[in-house]
């Protein structure tokens, strides 16, 4: 075991010197007063005054107690096996030896500091037993046994005191550790809340935005002849713009301290609404659907509205008027949606239908998806399911989406 390199404030260091001067001074002063009293079959003064030395170094050595606490306890053992094994006065040289014991416990590092204890009260209480065979009067041989369970008493205090102190820097690390986790989990959330509402934004804004643009252009192009189609048009815009700001509503009182102005987020119970704009922005909708067997969960149904909202922007944005086929198949564990539209519609100088309607987009025609198709993805995915969006060999192009009706991930 090597001895422990570690710092301590100056204020511990004077309190362990302070207490080794006491305990020394406790230790020489005791015994010459018990001598003084009782008498002594050894003076301290023999061998060159070798008791007053050990009763010295087992005291002083404690200045050091926490720094080295082995080498410290060592040294009060041999101190103590030493004196009492030269029949020098039985008295209160054994404080410096139980204060290392405590000390070795307490700031050793838990076993083998244990070890080390047990194995050296072991040869003292050995040695002091040895030491004490021919001791008179019989009943002093009760101070033996005394020293002995006193030092057991001593390593077992001061493991108390350890085993406290690492419960409670356990109990302190976990504590951060929650915490930590706890800001962890709140800035996931925040991320993924600061995710759903740019995901419903896009939705509700592109929607509106695309099915405005057609209907704004046809107004632009019947104003003048067929005013009646003008009119049907700006009502349609004045409906899509009212319905998408109270969308947009819905979607940012989450950042309201109230429920006020809140509505439901939209589900496929308003599947025909968003069929009967679709065909008011020039689509030819073809609707598949097939009753549900049970009530399908609101996170399914909000993401469902949402991925066919998205399918039939992206066809109003690049494709144009078109035949395009809805069709939903709930099963018995998941909401199955297929979205075809048929591409782009021949037509004196526009671009080849048989080319997939992907590569058809007025920007440049790049190949790329969308933040439109990477949006609805991630929808599946948060509710564990799967989706896939391709060309069709006929030039038009297909979103089919599959949604556990037992969502596996965040309905968010």
């Amino acid at each position: 075991m090597q001895p422990r390199a570690v710092s301590f404030p100056l204020r511990v260091v004077a309190q362990d010197v302070a207490l080794a001067l006491f305990v020394t001074v406790m230790q020489v002063q005791g015994t010459v007063a018990k001598v003084a009293i009782e008498g002594a079959p050894r003076p301290l003064a023999d061998f060159g005054n070798l008791g007053y030395a050990l009763l010295a170094v087992s005291g002083l050595v404690l200045a050091v107690r926490r720094r080295w606490p082995v080498p410290v306890f060592v040294t009060a053992a041999l101190a103590s096996l030493v004196y009492y094994g030269l029949d020098f006065p039985d008295g209160p040289g054994w404080l410096g030896l139980f204060v290392a014991l405590y000390t070795l416990a307490a700031y050793g590092d838990g076993r083998r500091s244990l070890v080390v204890a047990g194995v050296g009260t072991t040869v003292l209480a050995v040695g002091w037993l040895v030491a004490a065979a021919d001791i008179e009067p019989r009943a002093a041989i009760g101070w033996v046994f005394f020293r002995i369970g006193a030092s057991v008493m001593s390593a077992a205090l001061g493991e108390s005191v350890r085993s406290r102190r690492v419960i409670a820097a356990e109990a302190q690390e976990r504590a951060e550790l929650a915490e930590r986790t706890r800001e962890e989990e709140a800035r996931a959330r925040v991320d993924a809340e600061r995710l759903r509402i740019a995901r419903e934004v896009h939705d509700t804004v592109a929607h509106a935005i695309a099915i405005i643009n057609v209907q704004s252009g046809v107004t632009a192009h019947v104003l003048d002849k067929r005013p009646d189609v003008a009119r049907e048009a700006l009502q349609a815009i004045e409906q899509t713009s009212s319905r998408a700001l109270r969308e947009m509503r819905a979607i940012l009182g989450v950042l309201r301290d109230d429920d006020n102005g809140r509505v439901p987020y939209p589900g496929l119970g308003q599947i025909d609404e968003l069929a009967a704009k679709a065909r008011e922005a020039g689509l030819d909708i073809k609707l598949e659907e097939t009753a549900p067997a049970t009530a399908l969960p609101s996170a399914v149904g909000s993401a469902a509205y949402r991925i066919l909202q998205e399918s039939i922007t992206n066809v109003i944005r690049h494709v144009g008027p078109t035949r395009v086929t809805i069709a939903l198949n709930p099963g018995n564990d998941a909401l199955e949606i297929r979205v075809i539209d048929e591409g782009r519609r021949a037509a004196p100088g526009a671009a080849d239908p048989h080319l997939p309607a992907q590569h058809q987009i007025s920007t440049g025609g790049s190949a790329r998806p969308g933040r439109g198709i990477l949006g609805m993805r991630e929808r599946c995915q948060l509710l564990g399911g799967e989706l896939d969006a391709k060309p069709t060999p006929g030039g038009g192009f297909e979103v089919r989406a599959r949604l556990p009706l037992a969502p596996t991930g965040s309905p968010l």
